[in-house]
């Protein structure tokens, strides 16, 4: 089935599904994150054919979220390891298990808990105010256009709203 690109679409959401939007991305970044650096591991943990692994860390690694790493010359062998940006994605995959946690949780209960080293308590993700610290909800968050904001696909009711008409598109 071919996926719909959001290439471009002029949406920070929009451009990181472009990169990790794809079904098994944030499983793979998952495993990688969790020690499994070897193809095989990965392959043998999500079940998945190895032609798709190969397809999906090429992208990763493309697009900067995973590196490759030789660990043997002959045959060449490779692991595989997360960037800065992959580091980042954690996060984001964190406060999307915390969410799965709440409305999606298998039967069972939470198959992981998360322990913050700093202070050893096991913690429930969420997303806070850089500002303030206070956590932040659909309903406490007012959303204005920013330094970017330009009238196109993904962008165009938000532009409206700020003022930014058609014409004003940056190139």
């Amino acid at each position: 089935m071919q996926r719909t690109s959001f290439a471009e679409m002029h949406c920070s959401i929009g451009q990181s599904l472009e990169r990790v939007g794809e079904w098994w991305t944030p499983l793979i970044v998952r495993d990688i994150h969790l020690g499994l650096h070897r193809f095989d591991d990965i392959a043998e943990n999500l079940g998945i054919s190895r032609n798709l692994l190969t397809r999906r860390l090429d992208g990763l690694i493309r697009d900067g979220i995973v590196e490759r790493q030789a660990y043997q010359e002959r045959p060449p062998r490779h692991e595989y390891h997360l960037t800065e940006a992959g580091r980042e994605l954690v996060v984001v995959l964190m406060a999307l298990m915390a969410w799965g946690d709440k409305w999606a949780t298998p039967v069972g209960g939470p198959p992981v808990s998360l322990v913050h080293h700093d202070c050893g308590a096991g913690f429930t993700p969420q997303v806070c105010c850089s500002e303030c610290g206070q956590p932040v909800t659909a309903a406490n968050v007012t959303v204005l256009p920013g330094p970017g904001a330009a009238y196109g696909p993904g962008t165009k009711v938000l532009a409206r709203r700020g003022g930014i008409a058609p014409e004003q598109v940056r190139q």
